[in-house]
């Protein structure tokens, strides 16, 4: 499954206010909420911040991929965002998440999960693509810029 299957513009959002890590994974929220992908937020959310206190999902170099499967959705759904100013996700090189993808799989596709995980890993772990992300200031722009990114970095 590619990243621009599951991404819409209307689920990208710029910039994020939070000024902490469960402040931007709920606004991440919010966006699928708003675009009836999810129904039961606060379930889902519970799934997403135990998934966040078994390990940081901070990954470092300013980004973050909160995650998690529940048996609450049936297809995949993505949001992402920036902050500016960044927000402490306790990522192992202790600088502050800028970009933040929030991903949430239905609990019985596993490997999916781990390929779409990887193929947004691979996509983020480009200087230039956070650089960019950084310097995008629109939904469209971010929007087309990981599609663009997509189909140049991953056949």
């Amino acid at each position: 499954m590619k990243l621009s299957e599951i991404l819409q513009e209307s689920l990208i959002k710029y910039p994020l206010k939070g000024t902490v890590k469960v402040e931007v994974i709920e606004e991440l929220l919010e966006e699928l909420v708003k675009n009836q992908l999810i129904r039961q937020r606060d379930d889902v959310l519970d799934a997403i911040l135990e998934r966040e206190r078994l390990m940081t999902t901070g990954v470092g170099h300013g980004v973050a991929i909160p995650h998690c499967r529940t048996q609450l959705i049936q297809n995949f759904v993505i949001a992402i965002g920036v902050h500016p100013e960044g927000v402490d996700f306790e990522s192992f090189d202790h600088k502050p998440a800028h970009i933040v993808f929030l991903l949430i799989g239905p609990n019985d596709q596993h490997g999916t999960h781990l390929r779409l995980l990887t193929r947004i890993s691979r996509i983020i772990s480009q200087p230039h693509v956070r650089d960019a992300l950084l310097q995008l200031k629109t939904p469209a722009e971010i929007y087309q810029f990981l599609i663009d990114q997509e189909s140049t970095l991953i056949n």
